[in-house]
């Protein structure tokens, strides 16, 4: 079982103004957040997902619990708080991509302490921790609580999953994410967000400093130009990005991870001693198997993640 860690909220799409009338305007509710996408990701894909986050006891945060609830994902690490659900605004680009704003202080999600912890078994065999939640507190604390005590023993995944709304403070994101990169195994990274974190480096040289650390795997995504990997045993390489007609890129990237994790749980290879064990051909195929699964979502409106039988 994989353990996600992060974020819950409700991302509000815009609606095209079919009516005229300026006063109104329409929005589609769904449900997500980068690591509540991930959960249910790895559930449609057949591998057990636990949810340690926040949840508000509000009318959306009991709505998310029921989404939780019909993916399959175990409730047993959610903790209620009597505060808001975060909410997403998000307007879709002409070419796919989502530009958001939060509406997020003080809200549910953000909630969780040190206090909170809790004592993992055998179960969990991994956890995954990213987005917003790196950022904000308390929750950024107590998530880097979990990992520095966890890593040693625990495959650890991270996806930075930059949002400036939440934290507009750059700075702030690259000392967070210098932290937390310290006990991950495998990173997987946007060029957008390397674009913003750290855009006078050269994404190789950032890939280099994370696997003198504790990471054996670097993904950068880069949309329709397809992924790279950086390897510690077997160099680097790339793969195209399949051809398909793009109806959105929401949830591209939480596939991406989900699926990589898949790939390796199916392997029963999601342990860092495992990722040792993993050949060059290996790794060709967990890329491949994660491009294909990210395409899928591409085909769709929000983030409507793929299940294990579409990529037979």
């Amino acid at each position: 079982m994989f353990l996600v860690c992060g974020e819950a909220l409700f991302d509000f799409f815009s609606q095209p103004d079919n009516n005229g009338q300026s006063n109104k305007v329409g929005f589609q509710a769904i449900a997500g957040g980068s690591p509540l996408n991930v959960a249910v990701g790895l559930c449609r894909l057949g591998v057990d997902a636990a949810f340690f986050a926040g949840i508000s006891t509000d009318y959306l945060g009991r709505r998310l619990r029921t989404v939780l609830d019909e993916e399959g994902v175990k409730p047993d690490y959610l903790i209620d708080f009597d505060a808001p659900t975060t909410l997403a605004m998000v307007a879709v680009g002409a070419d796919g991509s989502p530009h958001y704003s939060f509406r997020g202080e003080g809200c549910a999600d953000r909630q969780l302490q040190v206090q909170h912890l809790p004592t993992l078994d055998e179960r969990v065999r991994g956890i995954h921790i990213g987005s917003f939640s790196l950022v904000v507190q308390p929750i950024a604390d107590t998530l880097l609580a979990l990992i520095e005590r966890e890593s040693d023993q625990r495959l650890i995944t991270l996806d930075p999953n930059v949002r400036l709304n939440p934290e507009p403070d750059i700075e702030r994101w690259r000392e967070q994410i210098d932290v937390f990169a310290e006990h991950a195994h495998i990173i997987k990274v946007s060029d957008e967000d390397l674009n913003l974190l750290y855009p006078d480096r050269d994404p190789h040289s950032i890939a280099q400093s994370w696997l003198n650390k504790r990471c054996q795997l670097v993904f950068l995504t880069r949309g329709s130009k397809g992924v790279s990997v950086f390897t510690r045993q077997h160099g680097n390489w790339s793969v195209p990005a399949h051809e398909i007609i793009t109806v959105d890129t929401v949830g591209a990237g939480d596939t991406f991870q989900a699926a990589l994790i898949t790939f390796l749980s199916e392997r029963q290879l999601d342990s860092p001693s495992g990722l040792e064990q993993l050949s060059r051909a290996l790794i060709d195929a967990m890329l491949n198997f994660a491009v294909a699964a990210a395409a899928l979502t591409c085909t769709k409106v929000g983030p409507d993640l793929p299940y294990r039988d579409q990529l037979a």
